[in-house]
């Protein structure tokens, strides 16, 4: 029997998703045979995009939540001719080195807009790109170029998982709280997970869940077979312009296999040389041939990617009749692109006076908002703490269902949410977003927050109530271990700066480091400007802000601790002692071996760190380390810094003992910076 060309590429996208898997012995198959057809019609018929031109601003943007489907992805960016997809790729399908990783890496592969994998998370992310797109949008355009940017929608495969994930519920409910019209999400219901069938662990109506967040929703019976029901829900939802959209597809996980709607399908079900042949048979293809596309089917998706690319070069030509007559606002675009500051940055930001004295939070603030003002790609906000951690941005509005050019975001009480969204925004190719909250409540962001990393996304956590200083709130408020696991985190870059100079400097590298997410700490309690502090120094990371000839013992420090530091050693008239303050340990790493040694005194003096934390991962940077290994406690301020031996007199004697016990020969000194080094 004759096939159509439709079922031709539905069957060419299942029997390339199953050649990856099968060559890798290693995948999963089930809901790209499942969601072929949905993939289809959304990638050929609808979906606008160029893959000669894959970060074309204007593109339609597609998120593979359920992003263990990989394999169907990268069938499509095959299909469709991203050039970088070739079949040889498709063969080293979760190899080393390979643009198929098992999981879809936006670092890692043209076309893949986000990392996914962990469930939920490409979902969340995709909230944030809507609402960037609608900012865009409205601060972009004009009344002869009313629809030249953000002109385009958000589309998302999701399973059960991601709806099952906590971080989508927050999500989905700030999303429809915001009205983002022009997110389009289809939901792969095929009422299997891993361990059985979805009823031994989810059974809400989730129809009913999405409508009570407002969103827009329907129900496609046959998302098997019924391509112009699928096209015609899709079409339905783009109409919708106020409310985001939210498709129910009744799908086969593993569809035409032996293991169709069976738990087993979700992996390596079809895992026999005989079971492929028999599962391409049924398809009506040549069970000979591997990753194989017919001249018919190449034919049908060269059109799709002309029509793509030649969309995306007549944009080009109306963006560049826009730049000439608004050269202003494309500067200002260009601005955002490229993350490009101010050359005189330092002079934007406050200046500080030494003995003057404030919460290093209120002087994040107005370092924000300076870089703000002088930057229009800033956008975010808090977790409903705006006023805790000063993260408004004084000159612009919020943003709202009344109000797109805002950039002042109310996220609501949803921290993991708010980071993943933030990933999302990061994405989007013109903004650098920020989030705000308290830096306990990082354990709630930490699956939004490793991603932040793993796909290189500029975004800043800037993070108050540092420490257990934060007082009466108590324990369950009171970070420990969080910097020691941001720390401990590849690519995250930390800083906890001592003083206003400091912060400046922190903000400075931040917005430098455009594949790098920052969290930046602050405190709550007021802490002095620093006599010898300075910007230029900060920017090392860590440096000698009080010296002595000969030290007899170093104190290193970060954030309210190096103020204490200082102080403690002026106290000990009869002690020549220096003090290193290192607002980034990651910033530091990145000097110079020799700078680097200088600083930390080459092994000529013990080193006593000092940090009101967990004292992991001080032992690289110091021989003896003061900090909290353990949980805080409810009092004022003051009283706990007492309790725990944060004070001069408290500190001097400990100093003193480390003095000591050197001094008699009890520990062997060493040079804590020579090391051999390990990597070829």
């Amino acid at each position: 029997h004759t096939m159509t060309l439709d079922q031709q590429s539905i069957n060419t996208i299942r029997t390339l998703s199953v050649d990856q898997v099968h060559g890798a012995k290693s995948g999963h198959q089930g809901m790209c045979l499942g969601m072929a057809p949905v993939a289809h019609v959304l990638w050929s018929r609808i979906m606008n995009y160029s893959p000669s031109e894959p970060q074309w601003l204007n593109r339609d943007r597609f998120v593979l939540s359920n992003g263990h489907g990989s394999a169907l992805l990268y069938s499509l960016l095959h299909l469709s001719g991203f050039p970088e997809m070739t079949t040889d790729q498709l063969k080293n399908f979760r190899q080393l080195h390979s643009k198929t990783p098992g999981h879809p890496e936006n670092a890692v592969t043209e076309g893949v807009e986000v990392t996914t994998g962990p469930l939920g998370q490409g979902l969340a992310n995709s909230v944030g790109i809507a609402l960037a797109q609608e900012h865009l949008r409205s601060t972009f355009s004009t009344e002869d170029f009313p629809d030249l940017f953000g002109n385009h929608y958000t589309y998302v495969f999701c399973g059960d998982g991601c709806l099952m994930e906590g971080v989508t519920s927050e999500a989905c409910s700030l999303a429809g709280h915001l009205g983002l019209g022009r997110l389009i999400v289809i939901y792969d219901n095929n009422n299997i997970t891993i361990d059985g069938t979805t009823d031994i662990s989810f059974t809400e109506d989730v129809q009913k869940r999405y409508e009570s967040y407002g969103w827009h929703t329907q129900h496609v019976k046959n998302g098997n077979s019924d391509l112009d029901g699928i096209e015609k829900a899709i079409k339905n939802a783009q109409q919708v312009n106020d409310k985001p959209s939210f498709i129910i597809l009744d799908t086969t996980i593993g569809y035409g296999s032996k293991v169709e709607h069976k738990p087993s399908a979700h992996g390596y079900g079809i895992s026999s040389d005989e079971a492929v042949a028999e599962l391409k048979k049924s398809y009506g293809m040549d069970p000979s041939k591997k990753y194989y596309v017919s001249d018919e089917v190449k034919q049908y998706w060269d059109e799709v990617k002309q029509r793509g690319d030649k969309n995306a070069s007549q944009w080009n030509e109306r963006l560049a009749a826009f730049e000439k007559k608004y050269p202003e606002k494309a500067k200002e675009l260009h601005a955002m692109k490229q993350v490009t500051l101010p050359e005189n940055l330092k002079d934007i930001l406050p200046s500080y006076k030494p003995g003057t004295s404030e919460a290093t939070r209120k002087m994040s603030g107005k370092a924000l908002n300076a870089i703000g003002d002088a930057f229009k790609g800033l956008i975010g906000g808090s977790a409903d703490l705006a006023g805790s951690n000063c993260s408004k941005l004084a000159n612009s509005t919020d943003f709202s269902t009344k109000d797109r050019t805002g950039r002042n975001i109310n996220f609501g009480v949803r921290e993991h949410a708010m980071c993943a969204m933030a990933n999302g925004i990061a994405s989007y190719g013109c903004f650098v977003p920020y989030v705000a909250t308290f830096l306990n409540f990082m354990g709630y962001a930490w699956g939004a927050g490793r991603l932040s990393a793993l796909s290189e996304r500029q975004v800043l956590y800037i993070f108050t109530h540092d420490s257990v200083a934060l007082g009466e709130d108590g324990p369950t408020h009171q970070p420990i271990e969080i910097l020691s696991m941001l720390r401990a985190t590849p690519g995250f870059y930390v800083f906890r700066p001592a003083d206003g100079n400091e912060t400046n400097a922190s903000y400075a590298v931040a917005m430098s480091k455009t594949k790098s997410p920052s969290l930046l700490a602050f405190t709550r309690q007021n802490v002095p400007n620093l006599e010898n502090s300075t910007y230029e120094k900060a920017l090392k990371g860590g440096y000698i802000l009080e010296d002595v000839e000969n030290p007899e013992l170093i104190l290193l420090a970060t954030g309210s601790e190096v103020s204490l530091c200082v102080e403690t050693a002026k106290k000990l008239t009869n002690r020549r002692i220096r003090v290193v303050s290192m607002p980034s340990v990651e910033v530091f790493e990145e000097q110079s071996e020799e700078y680097r040694r200088s600083v930390l005194g080459n092994g000529s003096a013990p080193i006593l760190s000092v940090e009101a934390g967990a004292t992991h991962g001080w032992q690289k940077y110091s021989h003896v380390q003061f900090g909290i290994d353990h949980f805080g406690m409810s009092a004022p301020d003051n009283v706990i810094w007492e309790q725990l031996g944060f004070t001069p007199e408290k500190l001097g004697k400990k100093v003193e003992k480390v003095i000591g016990f050197y001094g008699n020969n009890q520990g062997q000194l060493y040079d804590v910076s020579a090391r051999p080094q390990l990597e070829e």
